[in-house]
């Protein structure tokens, strides 16, 4: 599974909030709702993310193996 755990982190320690993502770089809050919830988003949007941070994808998003994964 996909979560998003680090990416509350960055934003933690960044200068930005859920607010300046939404207003200043137009990130939608379906966007910040997915980060929230752990739920799929593409890369682009993943790539947005590490440009406004300035980070690694690791600092956005990592993987942990979960037995609600489907089977491969």
């Amino acid at each position: 599974m996909i979560e998003y755990s680090p990416f509350w982190n960055t934003l933690k320690n960044s200068t930005e909030s859920t607010y300046t993502l939404i207003t200043q770089y137009h990130v939608s809050s379906a966007t910040i709702d997915k980060l929230r919830k752990n739920k799929p988003m593409n890369t682009t949007t993943l790539n947005d993310l590490c440009r406004i941070f300035d980070c690694q994808i690791q600092d956005i998003c990592q993987y942990t193996p979960s037995t609600k994964d489907q089977h491969l």
